[in-house]
């Protein structure tokens, strides 16, 4: 294979004409740059350089080799400068996929600011519960995800993630590093006018026998910890509806088809016909993190992070606090 650093020596003198002006071109001595060109040639086994009393002339070999090098040299040149700008985020393309509750909250906050500070880099957001966001990120198709399963249940990994956290906060398993962004609490949600919006302690077992909005099971770990929170608290739910669109969701809780548990990233858009209340013990909240492939950060990928944890503590600071009636 050839050796890029003589095929540019053989261009700079090709270029001059001679090998002591290739070697001040070069900030060579004149003898370095025949060695060069002597081990070059050694290596193909031809004749590249005639010395000639005027400097240098290339012979047929030579001339073709210095007409290729040429074009390699400018195409290393190009991807040089291609990885530069990379590494300093003037250029390149962050592929993310968020699911539909942070899509409403945090993410356009960490999008409009990521887009301020980085505006040459390609920004794509697809729209992804972790059970098709996480395979798609183990493939390589994304560069990270939003996620709030912190035990990855929906991609058929059973053993929890939450082992010996990295300093950095990130936690990793099956190729996959999450990072913790916050913990969202999760309240009751019921139509106005209900019997129990205005008693001063709710708990779960209250609403044993309400009828429950639910998502989906398969696609949501938030049902998943609240079917768990039942079970401790002595019931099964009585589930009149699954979707996994939480204002849809609301919309049924209004007309009084019964009552929901729902993340605190969606009350802050709740509807003024519906009532949230905390409940004492409090469920569960569910984690929300981010998804990356574990071992490696782009640069875009990394300064998206440091945005989303901006963003998140922002969130978390203007955090309504719901209470008892």
């Amino acid at each position: 294979m050839l050796d890029t650093r003589r095929l540019r020596v053989l261009c700079e003198v090709a270029r001059h004409g001679s090998f002591s002006a290739a070697a001040d071109s070069l900030g060579y001595t004149q003898p370095a740059v025949s060695r060069q060109i002597a081990t070059l040639e050694a290596e193909l086994g031809m004749l590249l350089v005639r010395r000639v009393p005027q400097g240098a002339v290339l012979t047929d070999a030579g001339r073709l080799l210095v007409a290729r090098g040429e074009e390699i040299i400018a195409r290393l040149q190009d991807a040089e400068a291609e990885l530069s700008a990379l590494a300093g985020l003037e250029g390149g393309r962050l592929r993310m996929a968020s699911f539909a509750s942070a899509a409403a909250s945090i993410v356009p906050l960490a999008i409009a600011r990521f887009r301020e500070r980085h505006p040459a880099v390609e920004l794509i957001i697809v729209m992804s519960d972790p059970i098709d966001s996480i395979p798609r990120l183990r493939a390589g198709e994304l560069d990270m995800a939003m996620s709030h399963d912190a035990t990855l249940e929906t991609v058929g990994d059973r053993t929890p993630v939450f082992s010996i956290p990295d300093p950095d906060g990130a936690q990793r398993a099956a190729g996959i590093e999450l990072v913790h962004l916050f913990d969202d609490p999760m309240y009751v949600a019921m139509p106005v006018g209900h019997a129990l919006a205005d008693c001063s302690v709710l708990d779960l077992t209250a609403f044993a026998q309400e009828p429950w909005m639910l998502a989906t099971t398969r696609s949501c770990p938030d049902s998943r910890r609240f079917l768990r929170a039942c079970h401790a608290a002595g019931f099964e739910p009585r589930i009149a509806f699954q979707n996994d669109d939480y204002p849809a969701m609301l919309g049924f809780v209004a007309a009084g088809v019964g009552v929901a548990l729902i993340p605190d990233m969606v009350t802050r858009a709740v509807r003024e016909d519906v009532v949230i209340r905390p409940l004492a013990p409090a469920p569960p909240p569910r984690p929300i993190l981010v998804a990356l492939p574990a071992g490696y950060r782009s640069p875009a990928a990394a300064a998206m992070l440091t945005i989303l944890r901006e963003v998140s503590d922002e969130w978390v600071a203007g955090r309504t606090v719901f209470a008892a009636a």
